[in-house]
């Protein structure tokens, strides 16, 4: 992943150069510079109207009670547009006009969310983000184990430890868990 990132940092520069030289070579340079010049100033005037555009979008989210995460991802997306427009060359005003119209902006925020955002997610929250989660023992255990478990003795089964796949199982009775006053005053 690092290699790809490395690699388009290097490629898009070397890409707009490349570019500016072919079309400055057919239509000059000032006219070339005042292009680069007239998108960057188009482009952020157009992200500026988008982000507004969220913005209303983000409130009424929040005053319905739902959690903006679409316009969230759109506003991020918004700034890396801007960025884009406001670097110098015509790969960049492309990419960042790409980002910044509604109807390409929609698919690049799918493909975020499926595969930047919530994979990052379940790996930080262990699945909890998005309903993941593991409901017995742990996820690199060779299987369940516990006495709830699918197969397992069941509650209250034994009141000695056995050994199990992943370590020790203990099971507790009702009466381990009373606390009285008497032994919270001590």
């Amino acid at each position: 992943m690092l290699r790809w990132l490395l690699a388009g940092l290097l490629l898009i520069p070397l890409a707009d150069i490349a570019l500016l030289v072919v079309v400055a070579g057919s239509i000059g340079w000032v006219p070339t510079v005042a292009l680069v010049v007239l998108t960057a100033l188009l482009g952020m005037l157009f992200v500026r109207a988008e982000g507004r555009h969220t913005l209303r979008r983000i409130q009424a989210s929040l005053a319905q009670g739902d959690i903006p995460t679409n316009q969230m991802v759109d506003g991020g997306l918004l700034i890396a547009a801007g960025a884009f427009l406001l670097t110098p060359g015509l790969v960049t005003d492309a990419v960042g006009f790409l980002i910044a119209l509604p109807l390409t902006r929609i698919p690049i925020r799918t493909a975020l969310k499926r595969f930047v955002i919530t994979p990052m997610l379940d790996k930080q929250t262990d699945g909890f983000a998005t309903g993941q989660v593991y409901t017995f023992g742990f996820p690199n255990d060779g299987g369940p184990v516990g006495p709830n478990a699918p197969g397992g003795p069941g509650p209250n089964a034994g009141d000695s430890p056995g050994p199990s796949e992943g370590g020790s199982t203990v099971d507790l009775g009702p009466e381990d868990y009373d606390v009285s006053d008497s032994e919270r005053d001590s």
